[in-house]
């Protein structure tokens, strides 16, 4: 799993510059498909992250609609809201170059980080 924490993605929307997305493919649309693929294997990940890291405060108890909030609990929850999405991810390691992708029909593809 990339370090996200040590990422420098962007925190909010910007303005991309085009011709960026597509000098390793050619093609803008075939880029933004594999960032956009990218952004979901990035979002499973955090999501995996934060359960595991949330099951630790798990307890069980008789009465299953009563929920117990735990400051632990509510500061990991802040610290992923807090991080950027995994659009701004993805775009991050596309620029990169730690993306590995392989398009089969035209033989293209990226020497970066397989995922």
């Amino acid at each position: 799993m990339a370090n996200f924490k040590k990422m420098n993605a962007e925190m909010s929307t910007i303005t991309r510059d085009i011709s960026k997305l597509n000098e390793q493919t050619g093609n803008i649309y075939e880029s933004l498909t594999i960032i956009g693929r990218r952004a979901n294997q990035i979002q499973v990940q955090l999501k995996e992250e934060i359960k595991d890291k949330l099951e630790e405060f798990v307890s069980v108890s008789d009465n299953l609609d009563e929920v117990l909030e735990n400051r632990e609990q509510i500061e990991i929850s802040r610290y992923y809201e807090r991080l950027p999405k995994p659009n701004a991810f993805a775009y991050q390691e596309w620029l990169e170059g730690q993306i590995y992708f392989r398009n089969e029909t035209t033989g293209h593809g990226s020497a970066g980080t397989e995922q």
